[in-house]
Order: C-alpha cells, then sequence, then structure tokens
C-alpha cells in the first residue's frame, strides 16, 4: 500500500529491561477516581458514575522532560498509574477483566487547568486542557507476569522533594476490573490500549525548572524535569 504522506510513527512506551516496544493504540483516563481528588474539584464522589476522556497515543514522552505548553498560565500535575491491555473486545466481565492486562507503568495526566475550566464553563470538550503535545509523560512498562496485580499500595508525587501527593490504590472508587468493564460498554478496547487510571488529591501548577518525582509501590518512579 502506498500512502500520500509518510504515516505518523506508531507511539509506543518502553519494557523495563527489554529493548522491545509495547504500541499504544488509544490512551483511555478516568476522571476523579480518588475521592478526596473529585472533592477538590468541587464534585461529590458518591454521586458520579465513572467517566473517561482520551488523550493522544503520542502525547506520551518517556525521556524525562516536559515541555511547558503555549497558550497556559497555569499547568497541573497528576500523577497516575498506568494500565497496559495485551487484548480487549466489547462487554468484558468484571471477573475476566484482568485476564487482558499486559503490564503496568506510572504516567503523568499534566493539564492546561486555565483552558480545561474555560472549556468547563462553556460547556465544551476537554481536549485543549487534556490532549496537548507531550501531556503525558510515562515510565517503561513492566510486565504483570513481574509483579503480578497491584490493588495497595502508596501513590505520590514529590515537586522540588516536597510532598504533593499522596494516596492509597486502595482508594480508587472505580478498580482496574470494573473500569476495563465499563470503558468495555461504550468503546471495543483493542490490545495497545493503556489506561490511566485516576490520581489522589493534592494536583497543583508548575513552572518552569521544576522536578517532579512519582512513585507507586511495586510499579516504580518517575522522574520528570519542567523545561
Amino acid at each position: 500500500m502506498k500512502y500520500v504522506i509518510d504515516p505518523p510513527r506508531q507511539a509506543a512506551l518502553p519494557i523495563r529491561g527489554s529493548s522491545d516496544l509495547f504500541p499504544v493504540h488509544r490512551i483511555y483516563c478516568i476522571g476523579r477516581n480518588y475521592a478526596e481528588h473529585a472533592r477538590e474539584m468541587g464534585h461529590d464522589p458518591n454521586k458520579e458514575p465513572p467517566f473517561f476522556f482520551q488523550k493522544n497515543p503520542d502525547n506520551l514522552r518517556t525521556d524525562g522532560k516536559f515541555p511547558y505548553p503555549p497558550g497556559t498560565s497555569d499547568v497541573h500535575f497528576e500523577i497516575e498509574m498506568i494500565v497496559a491491555l495485551k487484548s480487549g473486545g466489547r462487554d468484558i466481565q468484571t471477573e475476566d477483566a484482568m485476564s487482558h492486562v499486559w503490564g503496568y507503568g506510572i504516567g503523568l495526566d499534566m493539564t492546561r487547568r486555565d483552558l480545561q475550566g474555560e472549556a468547563k464553563k462553556l460547556g465544551r470538550p476537554w481536549e485543549i486542557g487534556k490532549a496537548f503535545e507531550h501531556s503525558a509523560p510515562a515510565t517503561a512498562l513492566i510486565p504483570a507476569s513481574e509483579i503480578g496485580h497491584p490493588t495497595t499500595g502508596a501513590i505520590w508525587l514529590d515537586v522540588n522533594g516536597k510532598r504533593r501527593q499522596a494516596g492509597d490504590l486502595n482508594q480508587m472508587i472505580w478498580d482496574i476490573p470494573g473500569q476495563i468493564a465499563f470503558i468495555s460498554t461504550l468503546f471495543e478496547l483493542k490490545a495497545g490500549d493503556i489506561i490511566m487510571t485516576g490520581t489522589p488529591s493534592g494536583v497543583g501548577a508548575i513552572v518552569k525548572g521544576d522536578k517532579l518525582h512519582g512513585h507507586v509501590d511495586g510499579v516504580g518512579d518517575l522522574h520528570v524535569e519542567v523545561v
């Protein structure tokens, strides 16, 4: 097959300890999946069904740099555990969901909060605040065959050595099997899809020169510098 322009490079995440790559198909991000974060954003976590938005696969960046984006003066960090799927389908049952998981990583859902806020007020989509270039700094993935399936353990983020976010994976409102099952009722999940599983409370703004250190027990550490 001949393309009229060069096709884009396949977005991928590295695999820890390997030269292999994990090809990324789509990125699904769950919103307000930790109760305290939902409250700090002005919402009642007990009254909302789950909802998801997407980032673009080429928003991923794995070199430890986050270029401060244009058009904003209020960029926020959100530390999250990443789930990478090796298979998919429609209407996946909760009890079968984990059989589709290949592995785990750590990512940041970087957000142009001022632009997201304006979009919310106007009833417009969030892409301008969420799906901009380099908005998903991430680690290499680690296979579930090596670490199992984390359901509990600390998740935190330090900025310039000061703890800003802290929580536990067991504080997710919608656990990982529930997220997979729910998304599959609305989309056909595919091998290569990744899910960013939500962030604990404490999100805040960054500036150029900040150094971010994120951690998820059992998964590892993410180091990112704002440039």
